[in-house]
């Protein structure tokens, strides 16, 4: 079977990509996942600086999901550099950064600074977190910030430029557009969910920093539909991401037009789940006498007109 699939000028062997934030730097997971195997590892995000992020409790279960307000917790760029990617080189990984910034110009400088690190494949840029004040969907929920911020980039950088989007927004296909328009080399969404817990008892939030980013499968109808619209919208390949835990569960980002995927809190819940996804796609690829996994993305069938669902009216 041929599992590879391209991002840009990117081949990946399989379209199975760990998700930033739920696979640590890649390395932590490498005695119980053979990272060579992995379409592409994407790392946890990273600031020119070491950061702490948000003080306890931060991370509680929810019906179907995880809600987080890590923070964006990270050791910076420079150590990264120095003490990761040599383990990741090692481990034949194919290395995809995200990359964290609270103004252009360090999103601009990250590009930079990783454009010369010999084993990193591709740039996803952060701009979609709810966890942080500054930054994140401060770019992500504005069409301008987002196209000054990939611009910038790209600007910077010869590596694949990939903004990660927020689905905090009312029409996430206007910023995929936004994005390819700066000179994105695809997109990749969706990043979580605002969201928050309450403790009835006491009466308080949950969390610590009140609200936070909701993942898992309570996500993913709604990611997939996200998905299914930016692809119609763009010619850049899409990324589906959003409560994928098994193989199922990402062929239907590939059937509704995403060229490969990423899994993150399943992670949490089964370390082991990656043979279990190439397997799964692999099966079903003979089940349905296809020889590419490439033949399965974007063969949704609606029974529609191709742009019957263009301008669906959305509520506000």
């Amino acid at each position: 079977m041929d599992l590879s699939v391209s991002i840009g000028a990117l081949q990946l062997r399989n379209p199975l990509m760990s998700a930033s934030g739920c696979f640590g730097y890649g390395v932590e997971y490498a005695e119980v996942v053979d990272l060579s195997t992995l379409g592409a590892v994407v790392v946890k995000g990273l600031f020119l600086t070491e950061r702490d992020g948000h003080r306890p409790p931060r991370i509680v279960e929810t019906p179907s999901g995880m809600l987080n307000a890590i923070g964006l917790q990270g050791i910076g760029v420079h150590r990264f550099i120095r003490e990761v990617m040599p383990e990741l080189r090692r481990h034949k990984a194919v290395v995809i950064v995200n990359i964290c910034g609270t103004t252009v110009a360090e999103y601009a400088d990250l590009a930079r600074i990783l454009s010369d690190v010999d084993g990193v494949a591709g740039l996803e840029l952060n701009i979609s977190c709810p966890n942080i004040r500054e930054g994140g969907m401060t770019f992500g929920c504005d069409l301008a910030n987002t196209r000054g911020v990939v611009s910038a980039v790209r600007r910077a950088t010869t590596l694949p430029v990939i903004p990660k989007l927020t689905p905090n927004v009312t029409d996430v296909a206007s910023f995929a557009r936004a994005a390819e328009e700066a000179g994105a080399d695809a997109v990749s969404l969706v990043n979580t969910f605002l969201a928050m817990a309450i403790d009835v008892e006491r009466r308080r939030p949950v969390l610590s920093n009140v609200m936070g980013g909701l993942s898992g499968p309570a996500i993913r109808p709604i990611a997939v539909r996200m998905v299914y619209e930016c692809a119609r919208q763009v010619r850049i390949p899409v990324i589906g991401i959003g409560g994928i835990a098994s193989a199922r569960d990402a062929l239907e980002f590939l059937i509704a037009g995403a060229t490969a995927v990423q899994v993150g809190t399943a992670n949490f819940v089964d370390p082991f789940i990656w043979p279990k996804l190439l397997s799964g796609l692999e099966e079903y690829l003979v089940r349905h006498g296809l020889e590419r996994v490439r033949d399965v993305i974007g063969s949704l069938e609606t029974g529609a007109a191709p742009d019957a669902h263009a301008s669906t009216p959305r509520c506000t």
